[in-house]
């Protein structure tokens, strides 16, 4: 029996002292006890070294691996929103600083032009956004800026109709040379030189900073995309007309909490409500944008239509 015993725990790691114990059983049969050679046999599992024990005693299971890919989801889960929002603040700031740029830049242009607002232009792609020929506020408002980059806002993310209009452009500013659009009411248009969308105006109207009366809050720019213009928020797009139907929708949602506006004044701030934009001036005799206008041309009913 106790040979039979020993015979089991053979093996690459059975310590010298057995195989000299089970040597010496024919000379000493004593020593081949079950007892003595169960104790000697046990030195054989002593014997192993640290990393042998653990890799019998331990591995993973099924269960605790999906414990671990649970909770490193749940921590994903937890911390990629957090960043997220974190990039977002980061772009909202720098689109505020770029916005104040371009207000400033503004004020010294009407101050160099005896007080008259620059002649109003937008998006015009022909010829494209900087290029020699195209026609732009921006393009009045650089030599006072020194940069094209101070009116492109890191918000901006193109939309559907700039990906038809000007298929090489990502952006609005790639696309037109702005992210901002400018508000019609509050710039001088010239009959036969202020165009949009490549088409000349027909009508005339000087607009001087001294008939605007109320500067810090009349909205000369804003961001060109604001969370409202949505389907959900503006249902047929019936007061702000940016998502409607194709080929006329234009809308692309650049930030969730809201955008950038730029006041006459110079100052910039960052408008996160509806009832707040619609609150905004957008003519020099003080018209808000949500105020209800009866002209036939106010195809919202607003004098967003008109202005804006």
């Amino acid at each position: 029996m106790g040979l039979r015993y020993c015979d089991l725990t053979q093996g690459p790691f059975e310590p010298d002292s057995v195989k000299y114990r089970r040597r010496d059983c024919g000379r000493q049969p004593g020593m081949c006890s079950l007892e003595r050679l169960q104790a000697i046999c046990a030195t054989r599992v002593d014997g192993l070294s640290s990393s042998q024990k653990i890799m019998k005693k331990h591995a993973f299971t099924l269960i605790e691996l999906l414990v671990v890919i649970a909770i490193i989801a749940i921590l994903a889960a937890i911390f990629f929103p957090v960043l997220a929002r974190a990039r977002e603040s980061a772009k909202l700031t720098q689109c505020i600083s770029n916005a104040r740029q371009v207000g400033l830049a503004n004020v010294m242009y009407t101050s160099d032009h005896d007080g008259t607002m620059p002649i109003f232009y937008a998006y015009n792609s022909q010829p494209s956004a900087w290029k020699p020929g195209h026609k732009g506020i921006e393009v009045l408002l650089y030599p006072y800026a020194k940069s094209q980059k101070i009116f492109a806002s890191p918000l901006d993310a193109g939309g559907p109709y700039v990906a038809s209009d000007v298929p090489s452009a990502r952006t609005y500013a790639d696309a037109y040379g702005s992210s901002y659009r400018f508000t019609q009411c509050l710039f001088t248009t010239v009959a036969g030189e202020s165009s949009s969308n490549n088409t000349l105006r027909t009508t005339t109207d000087i607009v001087n900073e001294s008939r605007i009366q109320f500067p810090s809050d009349s909205r000369i720019m804003r961001l060109e995309m604001m969370p409202w213009f949505s389907k959900k928020l503006d249902p047929g797009c019936a007061t702000y007309g940016y998502d409607c139907d194709p080929p006329y929708n234009y809308y692309r949602q650049w930030s969730e909490r809201g955008g950038t506006q730029i006041y006459a004044d110079g100052s910039a701030r960052f408008v996160v409500s509806k009832a707040r934009f619609d609150e905004t001036i957008i003519s020099p005799e003080g018209r808000k944008s949500g105020e209800p206008s009866t002209d036939p041309n106010a195809w919202s009913g607003t004098w967003y239509s008109l202005c804006d």
